[in-house]
């Protein structure tokens, strides 16, 4: 078995983990959970999401969280950005990197994002573009890549017809996301390989939910086909608010104790991260999502 000797986690969840909550979570506190996720020694933290107030409003305070961070050398800040008004919008908070994301299923995208998938790969063909010119780096995203809660299976054709679009208008990385967590395994290998097909293993990374508990099993089989980038989001955070029931993405905590425990480097304090997630738990008034979290505060107690 051969995998990866490091790996390189970017943490979503002060984007993607805090964007569906109900509670509104003051700036302070994104901006603090960033801090900590920094101090535990991650190198790549999605922020925040530069996107409509009334379609999100948590994100509403974008640019006051992206002010209030101590940024760390070496460290990579990313932001969403929908469209090019939202483009517009980041670009005085300077983001190392922006986000964006295009859907496999097209119902998925019709109910997203109220377009087909051709279009919305046409929307941001200008966003990279000035994203580019900026010489910000381009992030994409492939969306239910292994199942829509619409249209159920997604086949590795419509994958790879989402990757080779990306790859026209110039988006630099490729994130094959099981946005619902219904991918097992070999859907998650066939997703890759549609995918490698038009992008290079070194701009390929894995993004899972952990709704039917396999996530780490995916993040696996990713790591033995030579993926060695992965979105991860701390205590679990998360859901997608256009799949009913789609819980959190792969709590970082998680995947971090199967790397180490299989020689991989990450550069992550793991206390130090069980700690950040604790601190938003504790601010969300509820328990961690992640296994391993809970398993060491147990310990520690």
């Amino acid at each position: 078995m051969t995998h990866p000797t490091q790996v390189k986690l970017v943490d979503v969840g002060p984007r993607d983990g805090l964007q569906n909550e109900q509670q509104t979570v003051p700036s302070a506190i994104k901006v603090e959970l960033v801090h900590r996720l920094q101090a535990a020694g991650l190198k790549a933290i999605e922020v925040t999401s530069f996107v409509s107030p009334k379609w999100v409003p948590q994100m509403a305070d974008n640019a006051e969280v992206m002010a209030g961070i101590q940024r760390q050398s070496g460290v990579r800040y990313s932001v969403l950005t929908p469209n090019l008004k939202g483009f517009e919008a980041a670009l005085a908070s300077k983001p190392d990197e922006i986000v964006v994301f295009g859907a496999a299923s097209e119902l998925f995208s019709q109910r997203n994002i109220n377009c087909s998938i051709d279009d919305s790969i046409e929307r941001f063909r200008p966003v990279v573009a000035a994203a580019r010119a900026a010489g910000i780096y381009v992030r994409g995203a492939i969306s239910c890549a292994m199942g829509c809660p619409y249209e159920g299976e997604v086949s590795p054709e419509r994958v790879e017809r989402v990757a080779r679009g990306m790859k026209d208008i110039g988006v630099q990385h490729m994130g094959v996301a099981d946005t619902i967590g219904v991918a097992t395994p070999l859907k998650v290998q066939r997703a890759m390989e549609a995918t490698l097909r038009h992008y290079d293993i070194n701009d390929v990374s894995g993004h899972f939910h952990d709704t039917y508990g396999q996530a780490l099993a995916n993040t696996l089989i990713s790591l033995q086909m030579g993926i060695w980038q992965f979105d991860t989001s701390v205590a679990g955070l998360g859901g997608c608010p256009y799949a009913k029931g789609a819980t959190g993405n792969v709590a970082t905590e998680d995947v971090v104790y199967l790397l180490h425990g299989m020689g991989i480097d990450t550069g992550i304090d793991l206390d130090k991260l069980v700690d950040a997630g604790q601190f938003i738990s504790n601010f969300l008034g509820r328990k961690s999502n992640s296994r391993v979290a809970t398993a060491l505060l147990n310990k520690r107690a």
